[in-house]
């Protein structure tokens, strides 16, 4: 396997057990691909929901840019569940997941085609 597909694994293996979500894998793939090279980073890779800038680059890189949707409270909330639903006291959130569970959130599975 690849280093990409032990990723995919662990961010599965996530979604399952942190977050009781049972994943799409050919969506959960799509997103860690559109991560790009951060999933690689050990900084990059994951979300501190605690980190103000952390969570306004979500926001913004994710939410408005990528997923096309209009700034506004809805966004904050979501970023919010997502969080709480991976676990506040987990502190390695990967970034792949998040993004993954904001898509599934907002029902935008289309953008990644």
């Amino acid at each position: 396997m690849s280093k990409r597909d032990d990723l995919i694994a662990t961010y599965a293996s996530d979604l399952t057990e942190k977050c009781s979500v049972t994943p799409d894998m050919d969506l959960l793939t799509k997103v860690t691909i559109g991560c790009g090279p951060a999933i690689y980073n050990a900084d990059s890779s994951t979300v501190s929901g605690t980190d103000e800038s952390e969570v306004a680059t979500v926001k913004n890189n994710f939410l408005i840019k990528k997923l096309g949707l209009t700034d506004g409270p809805d966004l904050d909330s979501a970023i919010d569940s997502v969080l709480e639903t991976y676990g506040k006291s987990n502190r390695s959130k990967y970034r792949a997941v998040v993004y993954y569970l904001l898509t599934k959130h907002f029902g935008k599975e289309a953008v990644y085609g």
